[in-house]
């Protein structure tokens, strides 16, 4: 229900920056298309400590600017997911203010961690706070499914397995700290792009793709803290089409391998690679030798769960 209009005076808010995290997917299955045109999905999400922050402030008409390591194709207009969002929030809010919005960009664009759905949730999340509109987290949750299958995941953040197109979460019990390195690629791929190469894979193979549900191996390695079990059980249905359309990742996940990774994969659809390592030192060895040998130009090290959107002190105020 869309709360009574109401405006919000720029002079009276000072800035709200909320923090985006990004996410990969330990075990992504992927079944058939639905009438709607999505696919059945299960996945198993992990968010991870490598981040965005999403700054809004009252202002006198709608903007958004981007700054940072990853801001090639960023929209800055509309049709910008963390836009959207703010546009939500207002309507849902009953909110009659525009919003500048600016996105410290850290996560890689079109590299399959949900960047622009993390920044989309973290904008939600802080034009609530700006605007003291008082959406309760259910609210916000029904919002973020709007926007995107990604998205509800982006708020809880931690580790979950989304069912229907992601969606719908549930939460997993998860011990100890995973760590893993992010080699990103120069050129990003689209979801569905992706998933289109998907569906031709599997009917040029006369192939019909299986009910998608979640690996039991891989959670009980989540409940054990077990990274040599999540390593063995780390899967994912896209990784065939993404190299198909980018051959060279191949070559990225053996060179992972061979540096010590206890396994590779393709992060969502791609083309990031994410690779697991045993502990901090040798993800840092492994970071270290990707990047040293030229692998890839974009070698990230962070760690797992990391908690969804949440709020956090604006620049200048830390």
């Amino acid at each position: 229900m869309i709360r009574s209009l109401r405006t919000v005076r720029p002079a009276a808010k000072a800035p709200v920056t909320a923090r985006a995290c990004a996410k990969v997917n330990l075990d992504l299955r992927v079944g058939a298309v639905r009438p709607d045109g999505y696919h059945e999905l299960s996945s198993v999400f992990l968010g991870v400590g490598l981040h965005d922050d999403v700054t809004v402030r009252p202002s006198a008409q709608w903007s958004l600017t981007v700054e940072g390591k990853h801001t090639e194709g960023v929209p800055t207009d509309e049709t910008n997911l963390a836009w959207r969002a703010a546009v939500a929030v207002a309507e849902l809010g009953g909110v009659d203010q525009p919003v500048a919005i600016h996105i410290d960009k850290n996560i890689p664009v079109a590299g399959g961690m949900a960047g622009g759905s993390a920044d989309a949730a973290a904008s939600v999340l802080a034009c609530n706070a700006l605007w003291e509109v008082g959406l309760d987290r259910s609210e916000m949750l029904t919002i973020c499914a709007d926007l995107g299958s990604d998205v509800p995941f982006c708020l809880s953040g931690g580790v979950a397995v989304g069912r229907g197109r992601g969606e719908q979460l549930v939460p997993v019990l998860s011990r100890g700290t995973f760590h893993f390195v992010f080699a990103a690629s120069e050129t990003g791929l689209s979801t569905p792009t992706v998933y289109a190469e998907y569906d031709r894979l599997h009917e040029a193979a006369g192939s019909q793709p299986d009910d998608p549900g979640p690996n039991p191996e891989l959670l009980a390695a989540l409940r054990a803290g077990d990274a040599y079990a999540l390593a063995s059980a780390l899967h994912n249905d896209l990784e065939a089409a993404a190299l198909s359309l980018q051959p060279q990742l191949g070559e990225v996940i053996e060179a992972g391998i061979e540096f010590g990774a206890l396994a590779g994969i393709v992060s969502g659809s791609g083309p990031t690679v994410a690779f697991l390592a045993a502990d901090q030192e040798s993800a840092l060895h492994l970071a270290i030798a990707l990047t040293a040998s030229g692998t890839s130009r974009q070698v990230r090290h962070t760690v797992g769960p990391a908690q969804g959107a949440h709020l956090v002190a604006p620049a200048g105020r830390r």
